[in-house]
């Protein structure tokens, strides 16, 4: 439960800076500020992802590694393998 609380704490902060963004390109603020409150926007989500990946590898990942279904098995890897690929792309 606490893992859940702190990634919607944190969602909601990035949520506020994202907010926070968009004044300062309707207040026409410099555009290198902009770009680093982007940043940390962008930090702030990769490392929820990171939380929330690791909570996937400790519980869905292990619950499919050691059950006796091989299509489950291969079915988590195969979403953590398309997972990377997708952030590869970006």
């Amino acid at each position: 439960m606490k893992d859940r609380e702190d990634v919607i704490r944190r969602l909601k902060t990035a949520e506020g800076h994202l907010r926070g963004v968009q004044r300062m390109v309707e207040e026409d603020a410099y555009c290198i500020d902009i770009i680093r409150q982007i940043q940390a926007i962008q930090s702030a989500l990769n490392k929820i992802s990171t939380l929330i990946l690791e909570k996937h590898l400790n519980s869905c990942l292990i619950a499919a590694v050691q059950g006796e279904d091989p299509a489950e098995r291969e079915r988590v890897l195969h979403e953590i393998v398309d997972v990377f690929e997708a952030a590869s792309r970006v």
